[in-house]
């Protein structure tokens, strides 16, 4: 019975990275680029969405138009627990209000 549980949980796994949000997608491709124990602002993370799509006549800073479309999915991401919202080093909870510069990461690997 387990063996089809699993089999149902990694079929149920690509689907849902598929309809993930492409800021949230985003976040996690840059997270999982930057290595275990580095964080990524969310203004980085803007820059990084931001410059692909930029057009000749976009001025210098239209990353700031994706703010906040990163941070709703880093506060998304991290309900779902596929993040953590830090402030200060500290992990935030993301279903309270969280004020001030932020920086997000990669859960931590606990040991088996």
């Amino acid at each position: 019975m387990n063996s089809t549980a699993n089999r149902q949980d990694d079929a149920e796994k690509p689907s849902e990275s598929a309809s993930l949000d492409p800021v949230a997608r985003h976040i996690l491709d840059l997270l999982a680029a930057a290595g275990p124990g580095q964080s990524l602002s969310p203004d980085q993370v803007a820059q990084a969405f931001a410059e692909p799509r930029r057009k000749k006549s976009d001025p210098p800073d239209v990353w700031r138009k994706y703010m906040n479309a990163v941070r709703q999915q880093a506060l998304y991401l991290a309900r779902a627990g596929q993040i953590v919202i830090l402030r200060r080093g500290q992990a935030q909870d993301p279903n309270a209000p969280i004020k001030g510069l932020i920086r997000l990461a990669l859960p931590e690997k606990k040991p088996a």
